[in-house]
């Protein structure tokens, strides 16, 4: 699997896997992260991927030329999650696709955020993430090393921040 720098080009591109994981999680009945709305269906939605992927920050996770997962890296984090008082990178959106070549991008996704982190000399990477249903999302960044720091609710929504600790070069 490889990994590169997304543009604006790539907004159809990651609308398709929103897509694929709104309905995929639909059909499992967990509407509660992104409801059963496709992204290429909500124009906020779709604003909301073109300007990720205008952002610099947008990564593609590719196997064999086909993109199985895309993740926005940002130097802060959104305006509902507290201010950090240190210098960090900020996980702002990861999705990956349900085809078994797309298995391993989210994991991989995390491994590029963690060393742009490390480079960027930063002393953390944080993320969030829905917080409902079996927590399973929650378990999926603490099992990549994540540790919890508190949660939140945007209207009815919950969430949870989470944060990786890095060593910060000299």
């Amino acid at each position: 699997m490889t990994v590169r720098s997304g543009t604006v080009s790539d907004a159809m591109t990651v609308l398709g896997l929103f897509d694929d994981a709104v309905r995929w999680l639909t059909a499992k009945g967990q509407t509660g992260q992104w409801g059963t709305t496709p992204f290429s269906e909500s124009p906020k939605r779709v604003l909301q991927v073109e300007r990720w992927c205008d952002s610099g920050g947008l990564r593609i996770a590719e196997r064999y030329g086909e993109a199985v997962g895309a993740m926005v890296l940002l130097p802060e984090a959104p305006a509902y999650v507290p201010v950090s008082d240190e210098p960090e990178l900020y996980v702002v959106g990861l999705v990956s696709g349900r085809q078994a070549a797309a298995r391993g991008a989210g994991r991989t996704l995390l491994e590029t955020a963690r060393q742009e982190a490390v480079a960027a000399g930063v002393s953390r990477l944080r993320v969030d993430c829905w917080a409902g249903g079996d927590g399973a999302l929650v378990d999926f960044y603490v099992s990549a090393g994540f540790t919890r720091l508190h949660g939140f609710e945007v209207g009815d929504w919950p969430g949870q921040v989470l944060e990786l600790r890095l060593r910060r070069h000299r």
